[in-house]
């Protein structure tokens, strides 16, 4: 008897310590030059692969850390539920803020970016505060992290499905401005051909993590970080950065 309560301890705890040598789930939007499919398209097939500033540096994470997963790009909401819901999932670039603080257990930031507003330079928006910019129709992508800030503050957004979409919509004047980041907006406006959009209004800083699932280990998490930290010092995360510049 006792040996087999001995078995039975030796096969829990063994089974506990290589629960998450198994496969992660990582999820991700089109949102470039962060994550986006080779193609550059918005909308791809199972067989486009997926690049970006943030999936290289996932990419090299989990390679040093030597966690097996999947990537998998899908419409915002549909990542982020899928990360918030189910076991062994995750979903980057997410914007850390108050109200998802709790919901995840966060890797990085990733990255570093600023939330910002772009105009058609030929309209001449001058925006001196973030009220200024009441009285003109914003366009914004549903579940948002930015979008939802406005929506907060009482701002009316007008959703789209893609950022692609709204740097044509701001191009054909079918809204003023574009919430979006730094690095995505100039970066999709240039893709598009569209050197007449520009930056007019900075709010704030913010940054974009890989967040995980409750039900990874605080233990894989702390290895996720440490390895993070160690990328960031010897270069790679400036080194990946350099690529999209």
């Amino acid at each position: 008897m006792k040996k087999i309560l001995g078995m039975g301890i030796v096969l829990f705890f063994c089974s506990w310590s290589i629960g998450w040598s198994e496969t992660l789930h990582l999820l991700t939007e089109d949102y470039p030059p962060f994550n986006m499919r080779v193609s550059g398209e918005s909308i791809g097939n199972a067989d486009d692969p997926i690049t970006g500033i943030s999936t290289e540096i996932v990419r090299e994470l989990f390679k040093r850390a030597g966690i097996e997963y999947t990537i998998r790009i899908y419409a915002w909401n549909r990542s982020y539920n899928m990360a918030l819901q189910k076991s062994g999932h995750g979903v980057f670039s997410t914007f850390r803020t108050p109200e998802r603080e709790q919901l995840f257990n966060w890797v990085g930031p990733l990255v570093s970016t600023s939330w910002i507003l772009m105009g058609k330079k030929n309209r001449n928006i001058k925006i001196s505060t973030l009220d200024d910019a009441r009285k003109y129709k914003i366009g914004g992508c549903k579940g948002d992290a930015f979008a939802i800030f406005l929506e907060k503050k009482g701002f009316k957004i007008e959703y789209a499905i893609s950022e692609h979409l709204n740097a044509r919509k701001l191009d054909g004047e079918k809204i003023d401005l574009w919430a979006t980041v730094n690095l995505l907006g100039p970066y999709l406006a240039k893709k598009e051909g569209l050197s007449v959009l520009e930056q007019v209004f900075m709010i704030k800083e913010s940054f974009m993590y890989l967040a995980l699932n409750k039900s990874v280990s605080t233990e894989t998490v702390a290895k996720l970080n440490k390895i993070f930290e160690e990328m960031k010092a010897d270069g790679t995360v400036d080194q990946i950065f350099s690529n999209y510049r």
